[in-house]
This record gives C-alpha cells, structure tokens and sequence, in this order.
C-alpha cells in the first residue's frame, strides 16, 4: 500500500511539474495591450498606422489554448446615442476583433481563427512572428491583405504586457 501511495503522489508531482514547464514555455500567456499597429505596404515599404496614430486593444493568450485580439483606431468615433447607420459603418471600418484557439513555438504563434467581426478569416490559421523584451511584445503578420483597407502588406503590432487589473466585486 505504501508503494502505490508514494507512486501516486510521484505521478502527481510529475503532473503538476509538467504543467507549470508548460505554463513557464508559453511567454505569450496573458493579456497584452496594443501601443502601436504599424503596416508595411508590400512592395513600396510605405509604413502608416493602420488604426490610427494612438490605437487601443488587448491581445490574450490564455492557458487553456484559446486567443481574441480586440483592436480600436484611437480616432474612432464615440456617438453620445444609439449610433446612425452611417456611425455604425465607422465604428465598423475602426476595429479589428478575432478569435480561436492559438498553437506557439519560439518565435512564432499561428491563430486559428473560429470567429471574427467579418467573418473572411473564419477557418484560416493566421502566422504571426514574435519577439519579446521584458514587459513588450512585438509581432509581424506574414504577408496578407489589410482587414481595414485591402492593401498587401504586413503589420508591425507592439504590446505591453498588462499587469494585476483583476477586480472581484462578488462578496
């Protein structure tokens, strides 16, 4: 009996070990906060800010595999009452938002993407290259067409990492 107490508890410590390395392997997990979305147009190198001069999301990376990204243009509009139609079609071209699961490996992470605001990526792995610097994370797209303009070419995204914001307000 005490043989299969200590094999037992030997094949937990294992377990919980295995699984903070993986937790420990995965430098993306967490919440990150958009600081800039720069776009390279293919072939002319011309760079502009795809969602404006000070853009606002978050990228999450949760331990459970699954990902969303939720982008704004730091110009988008901010309608006082229910939106016109016209707002509604430039608070539409103002975001970017997706999710699905994620697969990592060093210096790359592909999104598969299961839902998204216009649904043209639903279905597709979407190649993202990483580097990380302390608190920053930086990621380039592959090459591909701009969800906001159409034009060919890569994105340039920079986070920071986003630290302790947790509110629990159930007592």
């Amino acid at each position: 009996m005490h043989k299969k107490i200590v094999l037992v508890s030997f094949i937990l410590i294992m377990l919980c070990l295995t699984t903070l390395a993986r937790a420990d392997a995965n430098p993306l997990l967490g919440t990150w906060r958009l600081k800039s979305f720069v776009r390279e147009v293919a072939g002319t190198g011309e760079r502009y800010n795809q969602l404006g001069d000070h853009p606002d999301g978050y990228l999450t990376y949760s331990s459970d595999g699954r990902m969303l990204a939720f982008f704004v243009s730091g110009d988008q509009p901010r309608p006082r009452n229910e939106p016109s139609d016209e707002d509604r079609i430039k608070l539409h071209k103002s975001m970017l938002a997706y999710g699905g699961t994620y697969s990592v490996s060093p210096g790359k992470v592909v999104h598969h993407i299961d839902i998204e605001w216009d649904g043209r990526r639903v279905g597709t792995d979407q190649v993202r290259f990483y580097t990380i610097d302390g608190d920053t994370l930086s990621i380039k797209t592959e090459p591909n067409k701009s969800p906001v303009d159409g034009r060919e070419g890569i994105g340039i995204l920079t986070f920071e990492r986003v630290k302790g914001s947790y509110h629990n307000e159930a007592t």
